[in-house]
This record gives structure tokens, sequence and C-alpha cells, in this order.
């Protein structure tokens, strides 16, 4: 079951306490799981310093963060932020996600599978942040993780999701977690997407991107080499590959379920008919590669977390978060906070 949080304070507080969140779950699964000891071979390593030192340099309250997180959860500094760049490192890191993106009557609506490693089910969280001198926002959490690689919505109006992506085109960049960390202070959408352009990047994600306020919901993908920004037009679907006609030829692992998720996706969306993108992210008709994932032997060893379905209105944004898209919603949310009616 996800639960609830609060986490406030200087970054170091805020890391710390999502430290403790997350601390039985990585002390007793994850750092023994091969995914850990895949990432720990970077240990010493020069891209391990040359990324350490470019966040030090032009994030250093995120660096912050992760030096409380690492205290939290009693691991190695370094060990901790090796974790936060596994997809900056190894391509196969076990982060998935679909997202369903579209234009409502009322503005962009983005609807979202969390997916991630099946050994944190009944391990995860929604969390509101009130970080000192930084805007406020609430995200959905791993254990071990920095906030915002997931799906967030922020005090200054932003709402976004995040896609895996597996880029073998990577670089001793600003690691992805912290540049999505870092889009949580931006005060709009202009600067969020600035800093992505301006940044030195390492791997590559998708992203979903709305404000508050705006019509405009933005297609975002980037790796180390370029990155792609295009709005939503019409009802797309995204997996855990680059699609983007600039960037898709790009060096990419296209894992078999990504491949099927993005095809059987759209497929659904140009069926006739009303379209409900619960229903899809719920669907497992495909039973080999399903959407919604949770099997135990997934090909990707990642499974279905939570599922979120964001509407951005003109002043305010509502979004509820699943457990499971078939079932009634475990939190009901506006803006930053949980709804009055929610325990």
């Amino acid at each position: 079951m996800l639960t609830y949080a609060e986490f406030s304070g200087s970054p170091y507080q805020t890391g710390l306490a999502l430290g403790k969140f997350g601390a039985v779950a990585v002390n007793n699964y994850l750092t023994s799981s091969p995914s850990w000891q895949s990432v720990m071979q970077w240990q010493g390593s020069d891209e391990s310093r040359a990324m350490q030192q470019l966040v030090q340099k032009n994030h250093p309250y995120i660096w912050d963060e992760l030096q409380g997180l690492a205290r939290g959860l009693e691991l190695p500094a370094e060990d901790v932020f090796l974790w936060n760049c596994r997809g900056d490192l190894w391509a196969m890191s076990p982060d998935g996600c679909t997202t369903i993106m579209q234009i409502t009557a009322d503005g962009p609506r983005i609807t979202h599978n969390e997916d991630g490693d099946p050994g944190f089910r009944g391990h995860c969280g929604i969390a509101e942040f009130i970080v000192d001198h930084r805007p406020a926002f609430t995200s959905f959490i791993y254990p071990g993780s920095l906030p915002g690689h997931t799906f967030a919505v922020t005090e200054n109006g932003l709402a976004m999701t995040v896609n895996n992506v597996r880029s073998r085109d990577t670089t001793a960049g600003i690691p992805r977690m912290v540049l999505t960390r870092a889009l949580l202070n931006a005060p709009d959408l202009s600067s969020a997407v600035e800093l992505l352009r301006d940044s030195p990047r390492a791997g590559g994600f998708h992203l979903g991107l709305a404000q508050r306020g705006g019509s405009a919901l933005l297609s975002i993908e980037f790796n180390s080499r370029d990155i792609s920004i295009q709005p939503v037009k019409e009802m797309t679907v995204h997996a855990n590959h680059l699609t983007h006609d600039s960037l898709c030829n790009l060096p990419q692992i296209i894992t078999n379920s990504s491949h099927h998720r993005q095809e059987d996706g759209t497929a659904r969306l140009l069926q006739p008919g009303s379209v409900d993108p619960l229903r899809i992210l719920a669907d497992q008709t495909n039973a080999n590669y399903p959407i919604y994932r949770d099997s135990p032997d997934d090909s990707d060893m990642e499974n279905t977390l939570a599922t979120v379905d964001i509407h951005v209105g003109g002043d305010c944004i509502q979004w509820d978060i699943y457990e499971h898209p078939k079932q009634p919603a475990r939190f009901r949310m506006r803006d930053t906070k949980r709804s009055e009616n929610q325990s």
C-alpha cells in the first residue's frame, strides 16, 4: 500500500527524512540485488568523480539532499550517489513507465503508470516536500532515490511525469535524476525547458510537462547529445524509448516490453469511441508484454507500482493517484495538497 509522508526543513534534513523512509527496503532488499551490484562497479571511477563535481558546482542544494539521503540510509555517500546515477551508467536499470498525454477542453491531461522494481512494492509512497527557500512539491518516491524522476506537482504549478529511456549515448554530465529534481524548483515551464537545454546532460529521459494556467503540454525527450521538445496536439502514448524523429535513431535499447507497450497503447488510442486513458493503462491483453505490469517474471523486471491521472487546469491541478487504475483513487490531490476528504 502506498503511504503518505511530509518532509520539511533544509535540503539535508529533507534528504535525511527521505533516507529514513526508505532505509528498511534499501538495506534489506536493494543492496543485495543484482541491480545495485551492477551500478556499484563504478565506485571510485572517473565518471563518478566527474558527475559528483558537476552536481556540487551546479546544484549544491541537491548535493546536500544526497548527503542527507545517504545518512538516513546509513550507507556510503558515493554508493547512494551512484544509485541515483543508475540510468546514466547502466542502460538496463529497473525503471519503466507508460504515459498518455492529451489536450482536453479543460486543459492538459497526463495519465501515467509508474513502473519500477517489484521488490519495492509496499515500500513506495507519496511525499510532500517543503524545503527551505525552495518551492514546495509533492512527488511519488522510491526508497533510496531523489524525488522528481517519477511524477510530481509543484507549488509553482508545474506537473511532470518521467519515463526511463535506455540511452546508450551517455557522458559524464549532470545525472538525469538530478536534473529532474532541479526542475521541481523551476518557476515556470519556459525556465524548466531552458534548464534542460543549457545543462550538460548525462543520461536520457522522456518528460510530460505542463503548467497550471497554461494550455501547452510538452513531450520532451533528451539524452547527452540532444533534446527534442514537441507540443502535444493529439492524444499520444510514450513508453521507454526515444520516439521523436530527431532522436529515435540515436543509440538506445528498446526492450520488447517498451516496443509492445508503445505499439499497443497507440493502437488503443485509434479504436472508435471514447478513449479512457486509465482503461488503457490497465490493459493486459498482451499476456507477454502487458501495459499494466504485475508479473513476478516481467521481461524487464518491472511492475506497475502506481498510476496517476493529472488534470492541469486554469487555476489548480487536480490529480488522482491509484494503486491500480481499475480501483478507486488512493489519494486525491489539489496542487501539492491532499484533498480535505482524504484521510
